[in-house]
């Protein structure tokens, strides 16, 4: 897909961000994979960004990150995908195009690993991974990989396949900036941990959607949220944040890294073989499990 394209495609529709299965021996298990973004598709979605966050890219190899995207190609139609890329610069660049060469429509680029870096630092790794592809790129603004509105700016005057601007930092300033600055040259999306609880405050920053974890297990209340918040009904954001978001925010926020395994146990109790999330996550434990169950009951 043209990189321009999808940032119309993206630009205020609802983003998909699948889990990672894994097999009793810790392999991708492709089939449960696969039928699980098969009973997704069924939901109207702007995309899907596979091996990301919410699908443990952080402990993926390369290589299986590269088995996921053509993985979702096989089965996702003429839906765009996305996959998630990160690493050092040179990693970046080689995983980009191996996401390429399986039929990626593009790049979520997350942060490099363990050091802090200048602003030049980041925005030369950006130009190169940007140069490495013709895949439409989305750069994650979170982590130690922040940038500044004015550093995106001269990035986006050089490299034209740099389409969107993801945000999970939570710097509802710097959000303004950027996109005070850039207005419709880029696609703006929430990237908060659980971003419906941030959405509205985001809105107000200029980012008119989002990427949604729990779409992966509730998606008719996700796209029921979204709808809500597209048409600027509050009071129906705020309903649905009080049923759903802020009782599961509360078993997300009783282990670090629930972030992720929450979002499993629930793909778990939907019927789905999900698996165990890989180290340094640990998986919810019964008690936990029996939460999210009597959460998501009547929502099936």
């Amino acid at each position: 897909m043209d990189p321009l394209e999808l940032r119309e495609r993206i630009r205020h529709g609802l983003l998909s961000f699948p889990v990672t299965p894994f097999d009793a021996d810790d392999r991708f298990a492709k089939a449960p994979f696969q039928a699980h973004l098969e009973w997704l598709s069924q939901y109207p979605v702007a995309g899907l960004i596979v091996a990301g966050g919410t699908g443990e890219m952080f402990s993926l190899a390369p290589s299986e990150i590269v088995e996921v995207v053509r993985a979702t190609r096989e089965v996702a139609g003429d839906q765009p995908v996305l996959a998630g890329c990160g690493y050092g610069v040179r990693m970046a660049c080689d995983l980009a195009q191996e996401i390429e060469a399986a039929g990626g429509d593009g790049i979520l680029l997350l942060p490099h690993y363990l050091t802090e870096a200048p602003q030049e630092g980041v925005a030369n790794r950006v130009r190169a991974v940007c140069r490495a592809t013709k895949m439409a790129v989305i750069f994650y603004n979170r982590g130690q990989s922040r940038i500044s509105a004015q550093t995106l700016a001269q990035l986006c005057e050089e490299c034209p396949n740099l389409i969107g601007f993801k945000d999970g930092t939570g710097d509802i300033d710097t959000v303004r900036r950027v996109t005070a600055a850039m207005g419709d040259r880029l696609s703006y999306i929430g990237g908060m941990p659980t971003h419906e609880l941030f959405a509205q405050a985001y809105r107000g920053a200029g980012m008119p959607t989002y990427s949604s974890a729990v779409f992966n297990f509730v998606p008719e209340t996700a796209l029921a949220f979204h709808k809500a918040f597209l048409a600027g009904d509050d009071a129906e954001c705020e309903r649905l944040l009080k049923d759903f978001y802020y009782p599961f925010a509360a078993i997300r926020d009783r282990q670090t890294g629930y972030s992720v395994s929450a979002i499993k146990a629930g793909v778990r109790l939907r019927g789905f073989d999900a698996g165990h999330v890989r180290a340094p996550l640990t998986d919810l434990d019964e008690a936990e499990t029996a939460m999210m169950r009597d959460l998501i009951a009547g929502r099936a």
